[in-house]
């Protein structure tokens, strides 16, 4: 049972000639009888009954119709949306991020909603070790990293620069310097991230070389839940400034540089090298290459 018997068929029902339906169809109408002929050999029934004049159907006529115009209706759709993919009019890009990487990410992904609004961007926090392997294993279209994957197979495009401040609130008697030292933020109740990373363990190691290991009083498992605790004077934080700059444009927060502890950190927007992306996600990845933050 082929795809264009059945539409032969359906357009000799709906014409009730076979002639008529040749025309539609541009087709002559010896093709036209040899299609349907082939349709009742598929199916081992007579579809119209030949006896009389106005293409009547049988009963097994009237019920594959009903199947034909379904199946029919299934294949426009299908090809319709097979279409609109390619057009970039629906789909879904998977991303995966920690919670600190997705702030270099929003301003990328708004641009790109504003040109494909009925595409899905789906944002997964992901631990930073495992995003490279997932993107690898295409589990994730992208990864946003901090640091430069060590894995094969992967290319990164930068999505801009952070650096690490100390948060704290706007009455805190730091916040009106300009920089503070490593042993000064020693000194202070800090208020930490309790999801591992190497950003994390990074800043613990180097304050601990330097004899001047932080005093993690409390780690909550959100950035929210760390900036509302420094709002609400239970502590300092070390965060990049990024995390914050809607809390510190609204003087919730203040941000006081590290004199001695410089922390640029590259944010990098990571695929594959091979390719293979849907054509919603070689489109997001088309806006990140022409777009970078600040």
């Amino acid at each position: 049972m082929e795809l264009i018997e059945l539409r032969t068929f359906v357009a000799v029902a709906g014409q009730r000639s076979f002639s008529r339906a040749a025309r539609q169809l541009h087709r002559t109408q010896p093709a036209v009888s040899q299609a349907v002929r082939r349709l009742e050999e598929a199916v081992g029934e007579t579809l119209f009954d030949r006896s009389t004049r106005d293409g009547s159907l049988t009963d097994a006529g009237r019920v594959l119709l009903e199947y034909a115009q379904r199946l029919l209706r299934l294949v426009d759709e299908a090809r319709g949306a097979v279409a609109e993919l390619r057009d970039v009019r629906r789909g879904r890009v998977l991303i995966g991020a920690n919670e600190a990487a997705v702030h270099a990410l929003l301003p990328a992904a708004a641009r790109f909603q504003s040109r494909y609004p009925a595409v899905q961007v789906e944002v997964r926090r992901v631990p930073s070790r495992q995003i490279a392997g997932e993107v690898l294993g295409r589990v994730l279209d992208f990864g946003v990293l901090t640091f430069a994957p060590a894995e094969r197979g992967l290319a990164a495009v930068p999505l801009g620069r952070d650096d690490l401040v100390l948060l704290t609130h706007p009455a805190h008697p730091l916040a009106k310097r300009r920089t503070v030292t490593m042993a000064e933020v020693g000194r202070q109740t800090v208020i930490a991230h309790n999801d591992p990373s190497p950003a994390r363990e990074r800043v613990l190691r180097i304050f601990e070389a330097r004899q001047a290991p932080l005093n993690i009083a409390m780690s909550l498992p959100s950035l929210d839940g760390i900036k509302r605790a420094v709002e609400m004077k239970m502590g300092v934080a070390l965060l990049p400034r990024r995390c914050a700059l809607a809390e510190i444009a609204l003087g919730r927060l203040a941000a006081v540089r590290l004199s001695d502890l410089q922390i640029k950190r590259q944010v990098r927007f990571v695929h594959r090298q091979a390719g293979g992306l849907s054509h919603a996600a070689a489109a997001f990845l088309e806006v990140v290459k022409e777009f970078k933050t600040p």
